[in-house]
């Protein structure tokens, strides 16, 4: 079978020499079929329709009838999963060297009777028009701070036009993270764009309308309407309207990787210390964009005189418990306040417990909703009523870490369940006395298996060693009294 393109060779050195064995091999073909096309006269192919007939036995045979009956019920199923079921299905008659044939074959398929792609249409973004805002989880950075890991998200955002971002850590996709990320990015560009883009996160949208759509919440009603801004939302389940936050996510974890790799630790001193470095990334990354921010600053809003404060104002009673609870977590408070009512600020990192005017604790927020419980609240009852530690609710909290889980053993270990537990209280009261630096050293040398039996009092007495004082007694002079006395008596007289 030859091409249109070898019959026009053919054709052409023919008219041009007149021997036909030179054309047929300039041509690429045979003598005698050239010879059959020259006698013919025929100098354009008829056109060919689509093969409809195979040169060779269908590698596949029954297998693909089965595996098209499965795609026509389910047109999302994987090839390489469908090919690993249909192994082990009787009749298939499959080999395990045939994958890629098959990946091929329900390729070729998907093309001529699966259902169109969804289409994405590119969008003309406007200077100062909208800020996008999402969140993403940011765990796979395995950042820690002193040593432990931590488990964080970024709230984003991003203005499409000029590609200009910026984050903060929050804990949640709640109300409290989006007022604490949308103020801190309006604060650093210092305007206000017209529109502000979420998704529909219960955070804006937890309200169910009538008509069973989102509507939005109004406390993020106020918080965009303090800012002059107009929220709208993207579709449910479609995140591509969110676009470009959406891409800048992956951009940004990205971004934050190199110089994590570039520092060369993923350990932190502190969250402060974190937050710093992802600001200062942050700060790079927007550099190259000024000219654009440029344009964007000119068209917009001045922002309001005033700040949101970003936290949320509770009132809680203490319970019997020593604790309260705040957006369903319990947390500890000194037992002298006992059946009072507490005011309680709750920000995306902490919470702060006040009575009057006096603050009464500063309390880590919660970040699984399990309890927070500060053992120095509670340790004075406990030693009162020690047999409640073994069963008490929330004791996995009065470890404050390892290093004391180890010493709880030990004590049990070497002297018996309820004293162990006793002395292990004794312990909670010295470090509440002295404070977790002063102890933790010493503590660290007597968790060995090897460390002979100790108690908490020796360890008081080798933090603070006893003052011997000894008096000495002067000798005493009577004559100088009795010099003292006759003087007297003779001034008397």
């Amino acid at each position: 079978m030859i091409n249109q393109q070898q019959l026009t060779r053919l054709v052409t050195e023919f008219k041009r020499e007149g021997n036909l064995s030179m054309s047929a091999m300039k041509a690429g073909m045979d003598p005698k079929t050239a010879r059959k096309y020259v006698k013919s006269g025929v100098v354009t192919l008829a056109a060919r329709g689509p093969r409809t007939w195979r040169t060779r036995t269908d590698p596949l045979g029954a297998a693909w009838a089965l595996a098209e009956g499965y795609l026509k019920s389910a047109p999302e199923l994987e090839a390489t999963a469908l090919f690993e079921h249909l192994l082990e299905t009787a009749g298939a008659a499959l080999l395990e060297g045939q994958l890629r044939t098959f990946q091929r074959r329900v390729r070729q398929w998907r093309l001529e009777h699966g259902p169109d792609p969804e289409v994405i249409f590119a969008q003309e973004h406007r200077p100062g028009e909208v800020m996008q805002v999402d969140w993403t989880h940011a765990k796979e950075l395995k950042v820690s701070i002193a040593g432990q890991p931590l488990d964080h998200l970024l709230c984003h955002a991003v203005l499409p036009y000029s590609n200009w971002q910026w984050a903060t850590r929050c804990q949640s996709e709640s109300l409290l993270s989006v007022r604490q990320g949308l103020q801190a990015a309006l604060h650093r560009l210092g305007k206000v764009p017209g529109q502000l883009q979420i998704d529909n996160s219960s955070a804006a949208t937890h309200q169910i309308s009538l008509g069973g759509k989102r509507a939005f919440n109004t406390e993020f009603l106020s918080l965009v309407e303090h800012y002059g801004l107009v929220p709208r939302t993207i579709g449910i389940q479609c995140p591509n309207q969110n676009g470009d936050v959406e891409s800048h996510n992956g951009h940004l974890k990205r971004r934050l990787l190199q110089h994590l790799l570039l520092r060369g630790s993923r350990d932190f001193a502190s969250e402060g210390d974190y937050d710093r470095f992802v600001e200062e990334v942050l700060m790079r990354a927007n550099q190259g964009r000024r000219a654009k921010v440029a344009e964007e600053l000119a068209v917009m809003k001045e922002l309001p005189p005033t700040r949101l404060c970003e936290y949320d104002e509770l009132d809680c009673r203490v319970s019997s418990h020593s604790t309260i609870r705040v957006k369903q977590v319990t947390y500890s408070v000194p037992a002298r306040f006992i059946g009072r009512r507490l005011r309680v600020r709750v920000s995306e990192q902490q919470v702060v417990v006040y009575h009057g005017a006096e603050l009464v604790a500063e309390l880590p927020r919660s970040r699984d909703r399990q309890a927070v419980i500060d053992y120095r609240h509670i340790i004075q009852a406990l030693l009162r009523k020690p047999g409640a530690f073994a069963r008490y609710r929330h004791r996995e909290e009065l470890f404050p870490d390892a290093t004391y889980r180890a010493a709880h053993d030990k004590l049990v270990r070497d002297h018996g369940q309820r004293p162990g537990e006793l002395e292990y209280l004794r312990l909670l009261k010295l470090t509440a006395e002295l404070g977790s630096s002063a102890v933790a050293g010493r503590l660290g040398e007597l968790v060995g298996a090897a460390v002979p039996p100790w108690r908490t009092e020796s360890v008081r007495q080798f933090l603070c060693p006893s003052l011997v004082v000894t008096l000495v007694e002067a000798p005493v002079n009577l004559a100088v009294y009795d010099a003292l006395l006759g003087g007297e008596v003779a001034d008397v007289a």
